[in-house]
C-alpha cells in the first residue's frame, strides 16, 4: 500500500475514533439526568469510568498489545465489543443496569486511544511532520458528532426531556461496529516487545519516570497538572447539562466550537512557546480555565450568550497551552530512555487520578447547589472551579522557574 493510501486509512481511523467519543460523552450528563433520573453522585460515578479506564488501560496495552497481538487487530476487537456495550447502554432503563456497561465500555475504549497512536506512528515515515495531519481528523470527527446531534435536535430542551439523547448510543454503536471491522483492514502493526521478555509493573505504569520528580521544576509541573485536572472535570461533566438547563439551542453543536478552537491554537502553540517560553504558555492555559468558568457563571442564554460562546471557544487555550505544551515539556525532560514511561505516567496522573477526584468533586458541588425544583444555582457551581484554577495558577507562578524546552542527548 502506498503512503497516500496509508494516510487516508489512518485519517478515517482517527475520524471514527473521536466521532465515537464525542458522539456520546459530551451529552452524557444531560442523558443521565433526563433519561435515568440520576443523582449528581451517580453522574460522577458514570463520568469517573473514564478515569478508571485511563488507570487500567496501561495494563491492557502493556500486557497484551505490546507482546502478543497486532495493534490493529486488538483495536478491531475492542471496538466490536464496544459496539455491543453501546447497544446495551442504549437499552438500559435505570442507572443500576447502565453503570456496568459504561464501566466496561470505558475500560475497553481508553486503551484504543493509545492503539490508534501506535498504529499511526508505526506506519508513517516521518511522524513528527505527518502525525498532526492525521490526528486533526480525530478533532474533526468529534466536531461532526456534535453537529449531527444538534442537527437531529436530540439535544433540544424538549427532545432531551423526552429522552431522545439515548439515540446517541445507537449512533455510536453503529460507528464502533464500522471502526471495528475497518480496523482489520489497517496496515499490519505487530508487537515490538519479545513475548519472552520479563514483564515489570513499573514498565507498564511508567513508574521508572518517577525519577524525574527529583527535578524540582518537573515536580511542580507534575503536581500542578494533577491539580488543574480537578476543575477540568467540571467542564466535561457539567457543561452540556448546564447549557440545556439554561435554554441554549443547539448546545452540543455549539460546544464543538471548542474543538475548532483547539485546531487553531494548536497551530499557534509553537509561536507562543518560542516567544513566551514554557512557563508563560502553561500559565496562559491555567488562567484560561479560570476565565472560562467565570464566563459560565455570569453568562446566560439571552444577552449573555456571547459569554458562554467565548467560554467554550477558550477550549483551545485551555487544552493546547497546558496539556499539549505540557506533553512537549515532559518529553523534553524525560530524554529518550524515559519518553514513553513519562508520557504514560503523566496520563495516568492527570486523566486517571486528577480527573477522578474532579468528577467526584463536581458531583458533590452540583449536588450542594441543586434547588428543590431540580434546577441548579450555576453561578456558585462555576465560581468554585474558577477559584481553584486561580489557586493553582498562583502556586505554579511562584514555584515553577522558567526554563527553555531543550531536549536531552542520551
Amino acid at each position: 500500500m502506498n503512503q497516500t493510501g496509508i494516510s487516508i486509512r489512518l485519517s478515517v481511523m482517527m475520524f471514527l475514533q473521536f466521532f465515537i467519543w464525542g458522539g456520546w460523552f459530551v451529552t452524557l450528563g444531560s442523558y443521565l439526568g433526563n433519561n435515568l433520573q440520576t443523582t449528581d453522585a451517580q453522574a460522577s460515578m458514570a463520568f469517573s469510568t473514564q478515569s478508571w479506564g485511563a488507570i487500567i488501560a496501561p495494563f491492557i496495552i502493556g500486557l497484551i498489545a505490546d507482546r502478543f497481538f497486532n495493534a490493529e487487530r486488538i483495536l478491531g476487537v475492542l471496538h466490536l465489543a464496544g459496539a455491543v456495550l453501546m447497544y446495551m447502554m442504549y437499552q438500559a432503563t435505570d442507572f443500576a443496569s447502565f453503570y456496568p456497561y459504561v464501566l466496561a465500555y470505558m475500560i475497553l475504549y481508553m486503551p484504543t486511544l493509545a492503539l490508534v497512536n501506535s498504529v499511526s506512528f508505526r506506519q508513517l515515515t516521518d511522524p513528527s511532520k505527518q502525525f498532526s495531519k492525521i490526528r486533526v481528523f480525530g478533532t474533526i470527527g468529534w466536531v461532526i458528532a456534535g453537529f449531527v446531534i444538534s442537527a437531529l435536535s436530540w439535544d433540544s430542551q424538549e427532545a432531551a426531556q423526552a429522552g431522545m439523547l439515548k439515540n446517541t448510543f445507537l449512533m455510536v454503536a453503529a460507528a464502533s461496529a464500522v471502526l471495528g471491522i475497518f480496523s482489520f483492514t489497517l496496515p499490519k502493526t505487530p508487537p515490538q516487545v519479545d513475548k519472552g521478555e520479563k514483564i515489570k509493573v513499573s514498565d507498564i505504569l511508567g513508574l521508572d519516570a518517577l525519577k524525574l520528580l527529583a527535578n524540582k521544576n518537573f515536580a511542580v509541573f507534575f503536581f500542578s497538572s494533577v491539580l488543574i485536572c480537578i476543575p477540568l472535570a467540571f467542564y466535561y461533566q457539567m457543561t452540556n447539562p448546564f447549557l440545556l438547563e439554561i435554554g441554549m439551542t443547539n448546545a452540543t453543536g455549539k460546544q464543538a466550537i471548542g474543538q475548532i478552537s483547539e485546531i487553531a491554537f494548536m497551530l499557534l502553540l509553537p509561536v507562543f512557546l518560542t516567544r513566551y517560553g514554557i512557563k508563560k504558555t502553561l500559565l496562559f492555559g491555567m488562567l484560561a480555565w479560570a476565565i472560562r468558568y467565570v464566563l459560565f457563571a455570569y453568562g446566560n442564554a439571552d444577552s449573555g450568550t456571547w459569554m458562554l460562546l467565548l467560554g467554550i471557544a477558550l477550549h483551545g487555550i485551555c487544552y493546547d497551552f497546558f496539556f499539549v505544551s505540557g506533553q512537549i515539556y515532559t518529553d523534553s525532560k524525560a530524554g529518550a530512555k524515559f519518553q514513553s514511561a513519562a508520557q504514560g505516567l503523566i496520563t495516568l496522573a492527570t486523566y486517571g487520578v486528577g480527573m477522578l477526584i474532579g468528577f467526584w468533586a463536581a458531583g458533590q458541588i452540583s449536588g450542594m447547589y441543586t434547588n428543590a425544583d431540580g434546577t441548579h444555582t450555576w453561578e456558585n457551581i462555576w465560581l468554585l472551579p474558577a477559584g481553584f484554577s486561580v489557586l493553582v495558577f498562583i502556586l505554579f507562578s511562584i514555584f515553577f522557574k522558567n526554563e527553555k524546552v531543550a531536549y536531552k542527548q542520551d
